[in-house]
């Protein structure tokens, strides 16, 4: 049972103790004892986690505000999907320090958050929140579907549940993007300015840095440049579709590592105030 899923009524359904039977599932060895990340998994399924985290509370502002009923249906099952894959990947993360996910949620401040700059970009316009999501999407379809192999059980586990869910994700966003660019004047005006304000944090999600390389060694992580080619036939083969001109030439990427080692735009800052607030005003409340 995933977090939320998606049925053929578009109905939400929640089921904490299944999800807390999962957690603790996916982090126990064959005999049934404790699974304890590395330092460097950690690490990287903290990466994985607050991508997840952060894109899901972008998407939940969308609820009573998109462009049609049932797309406040959509949105909201799609950041719940991946609520789900966050509080497994910070769940896993805090088992090396002795943290729950809703430690690692609510009580690190921007420097400690390890997501890309796409993630934390703003909605913006529904274009633009559809040209965040087809980009976030076809790269988490790649990185999932590649990491169902690690030779990390519990990241395995988590990845070949994930898959699934991205693979809805992706679709969802590939018809809204040919919807928009085949729409009316405006909505293709809107569709084109999207793509291009977002592009230039695409080059960031492939980046190989020292840690991925580390565990890509061991067969834990994925080498994100591995994960480019197939990105780029994904995103070619839609924009020919919906006849938009690939974006070039422009890239956001700063030399000193950016969102993946603390260095975040503007917009995250603002982002984690909100979705923190109320768990600092009452610590340990539980209701």
């Amino acid at each position: 049972m995933s977090d939320a899923e998606l049925d053929p009524h578009g109905e939400v359904s929640v089921d904490r103790l299944a999800l807390a039977d999962e957690l603790a599932g996916a982090n126990a060895a064959a005999d049934g004892t404790a699974v304890v990340a590395s330092t460097d998994a950690a690490e990287y399924a903290l990466r994985l986690g607050d991508d997840a985290l952060v894109l899901a509370q972008q998407l939940g502002m969308w609820i009573t505000r998109a462009p049609e009923l049932e797309e406040d249906v959509a949105l909201g099952n799609i950041g719940l999907d991946l609520i789900g894959h966050a509080r497994s990947l910070l769940h896993y993360a805090g088992t090396a320090t002795g943290r729950s996910e809703d430690d690692l949620a609510y009580w690190r401040d921007e420097p400690e958050w390890r997501n890309a700059w796409l993630f934390e970009q703003p909605n913006g316009d529904f274009a633009h929140t559809i040209a965040r999501q087809l980009v976030a999407s076809a790269y988490l379809v790649e990185l999932y579907a590649a990491l169902s192999e690690s030779t990390d059980p519990t990241l395995a586990a988590i990845a070949a549940k994930a898959v699934k869910e991205v693979d809805y994700h992706r679709d969802h966003a590939v018809q809204w993007t040919l919807r928009l660019a085949g729409g009316t004047d405006e909505s293709r005006r809107r569709m084109i300015v999207a793509v291009g304000d977002t592009w230039p944090y695409v080059d960031e999600l492939f980046v190989d840095d020292e840690l991925v390389e580390r565990l890509a060694v061991e067969g834990v992580a994925v080498l994100p440049s591995t994960l480019r080619p197939a990105f780029d036939a994904v995103i070619g083969e839609v924009f020919a579709e919906a006849e938009l001109e690939p974006p070039s030439g422009r890239t956001a990427f700063i030399a000193s590592g950016g969102g993946r080692h603390g260095r975040h735009t503007e917009h995250l800052g603002p982002l984690l105030a909100e979705m923190q607030v109320l768990a600092r005003a009452h610590p340990g409340a539980s209701w």
